[in-house]
């Protein structure tokens, strides 16, 4: 937040520069180029810019934003027409005494309080101000809405890391638990579950924070995750995931299918008590990955759906976010069983 604002910051000031070297180059060489005064006209760029300069910053960033932005509307007035009478006096001493004596003699015959002169002062010297008054807040604007777009990237992608955050404790300290229990029976599946678990914590610890993986691992990650989870249920439970076509060009969000699968667990074998089933397929055809996980449950109440939890609202917040416009995701409930269908096309991920 604090490289944004800088970077802002110096923005401005650049743009502030540039703006005031361009009007002085335009005050000194615009006439001069002419009639090859340029001795004069420099002069008088010295005095015209700076009055100027002082009439813009003091307008907008002191008093607009001090005055007028905190209901101190009639101090506003006050304090930018007092600065405007000052500065045109200050403007027409050095053009009476200085400029007039020196290049235009004939300007002294005119009263010193020269109304028509001092109309042409003003007009002269608030255009200008009136012009890095709007370029100013336009640019503002500008750079306010990229910061804010940038914040809010930066919101998105904090939420998407929360959203990753899939693996629940309970079911680490149930794996751990039911590691432990193999290893004092000496069971030969030990370390396979073990190399497992390892795997499928590497997975969310480092790979979970790219943008995009190779689909052949989130299968591989799900497949851990089948693995591990199997040891609590059983004989009661049969699983099956089947690779339906050839998968290995295609890119996913990482951790988007875990919550289709642990779904199905939570919901289905998590409450059947036994004949729990759970089949995922897998396939892609012409760029476009098709993902179907169903599973048996108990009957739903008459009066109303069982929620599936916060999973699979997860699911279609994230693909709201990477796969606006390039995903479709619908379930199905019907009696004893729950379909999750997605389908994500390929390379459309933000």
């Amino acid at each position: 937040m604090i490289a944004l604002t800088k970077k802002w910051l110096n923005h401005q000031y650049g743009f502030a520069a540039l703006f005031w070297i361009l009007y002085f180059l335009y005050e000194w060489l615009s006439v001069a180029s002419m009639n090859s005064e340029y001795r004069r006209y420099f002069i008088s760029a010295c005095l015209m810019v700076p009055t100027t300069f002082l009439a813009s910053m003091l307008t907008v960033h002191v008093y607009f934003a001090k005055l007028y932005l905190k209901n101190k509307r009639r101090w506003f007035w006050i304090a930018a027409i007092s600065t405007m009478c000052v500065l045109l006096l200050v403007r027409r001493l050095f053009y009476y005494y200085y400029i007039y004596p020196l290049y235009y003699p004939e300007g002294m015959q005119q009263p010193f309080i020269y109304v028509p002169k001092l109309v042409i002062d003003v007009v002269n010297m608030y255009l200008i101000v009136g012009l890095y008054s709007l370029i100013y807040f336009f640019r503002s604007y500008y750079e306010q809405q990229k910061l804010t777009a940038t914040l809010q990237k930066e919101k998105i992608r904090s939420e998407l890391e929360l959203l990753k955050l899939q693996v629940h404790p309970h079911f680490i300290f149930n794996t751990l638990n039911n590691i432990y229990s193999f290893s004092l029976q000496q069971k030969p599946k030990t370390a396979d579950l073990i190399h497992r678990l390892s795997s499928f914590l590497d997975y969310n610890l480092y790979k979970a924070k790219d943008n995009t993986v190779p689909l052949s691992k989130e299968i591989e990650y799900l497949q851990h995750y089948i693995e591990l989870e199997k040891i609590r249920f059983g004989n009661r439970l049969d699983v099956s995931l089947n690779i339906l076509s050839e998968i290995e060009k295609f890119n996913i969000s990482p951790m988007l299918l875990l919550p289709l699968v642990e779904n199905a667990f939570k919901h289905g074998a998590g409450k059947l008590q036994q004949d729990a089933w759970i089949r995922i397929d897998i396939s892609v055809k012409r760029d476009v990955l098709t993902v179907k996980v169903e599973n048996n449950c108990l009957e739903y109440s008459k009066n109303g759906t069982e929620s599936a939890g916060i999973g699979l609202e997860n699911v279609k917040r994230r693909l709201e976010i990477l796969y606006e416009g390039g995903h479709e995701f619908s379930v199905l409930k019907e009696s004893g069983t729950f379909l999750a269908i997605l389908k994500i096309k390929n390379g459309t991920i933000k």
